[in-house]
């Protein structure tokens, strides 16, 4: 079941507002000129801002609700999925145990009396989705067996030059003491698939999905079959052009392990990585 919270589908065409003020009937005029001020609003997965922005019959219109303006993706009494923005930590790295995913998202769910529980984690420098359990008794169903109950794991990167349409790498990874991971003969086993999405002169964009969920995976394995990933100074990349890392986790398929129902949470990747191929962009089907 593919989750989608508070989504309409347009039937006839109308301004946004109107078909806002119709849909939620609840909410006042400055609710509703709030939601879109605030960017809660997505039309087609598009942020849209303009009260008066035309709608279309077929339109898929989306409000989400944010912690300090991150998106939740999805929430019940067990778990709680949200789209964690680039440079922001997880957890505190023991330096500062403020600026974190955690601590907001534990601020949000100690007002609503609930508790918040680790159940994976995101680089800083790696946008997209991140969830966490609210009970103890759930982290550990999950943290017990992850590489089973999180069925699909995907990401979407952009990386330096052109590559195959699609490869699957295998390697074995280990961590040196400076915090690098490289391949050794000793290392624990990656698996990494990807397949272009679309390519110019300098760049390819990859959906990448992992069967293994090892430190720096993406970015090592990428690395050492040619193509780092853009703006990853660690593993090779030469050049920042997004001033980020160009990677995003844009899909999280997973195995409720209490009553066994099969959920997938989407992340729409950020629009400045389409930017790099504006004017020379040659989709990949």
């Amino acid at each position: 079941m593919v989750i989608n919270m508070n989504c309409f589908t347009v039937i006839s065409s109308d301004t946004l507002f109107n078909y806002l003020k119709e849909i939620l009937p609840k909410k006042s005029k400055n609710n509703i000129k709030s939601l879109l001020s605030n960017g809660c609003v997505l039309v087609n997965d598009k942020t849209i801002k303009n009260f008066d922005y035309q709608l279309k019959a077929n339109d898929i219109v989306k409000i989400i609700k944010k912690i300090n303006n991150i998106n939740i993706l999805y929430e019940d009494n067990n778990i709680i999925v949200v789209d964690k923005p680039y440079n922001l930590l997880t957890i505190s790295d023991g330096k500062d145990n403020i600026h974190t995913l955690y601590h907001y998202v534990l601020e949000y769910l100690k007002a609503k009396k609930q508790k918040i529980f680790i159940i994976h984690r995101l680089d800083k420098d790696t946008s997209g989705i991140v969830m966490f359990a609210k009970n103890e008794k759930v982290k550990k169903l999950y943290q017990d067996a992850w590489n089973t109950l999180a069925i699909k794991r995907g990401y979407i990167a952009v990386v330096s030059g052109k590559c195959s349409s699609k490869k699957t790498l295998k390697s074995y990874l280990k961590e040196n003491n400076n915090m690098m991971v490289y391949s050794s003969s000793n290392g624990k086993l990656a698996i990494t698939h990807y397949e272009k999405i679309k390519e110019c002169d300098n760049y390819s964009m990859l959906q990448v999905y992992i069967d293994t969920g090892r430190k720096n995976q993406i970015r090592v394995m990428l690395k050492e079959d040619g193509n780092p990933i853009i703006g990853d100074k660690k593993y090779g990349s030469k050049i920042n052009p997004l001033k980020r890392l160009a990677l995003h986790a844009n899909i999280l398929e997973i195995k409720d392990p209490i009553t066994k129902k099969i959920y997938t949470f989407k992340s729409i990747y950020p629009q400045e990585f389409d930017k790099l191929f504006k004017g020379c962009d040659k989709d990949v089907f």
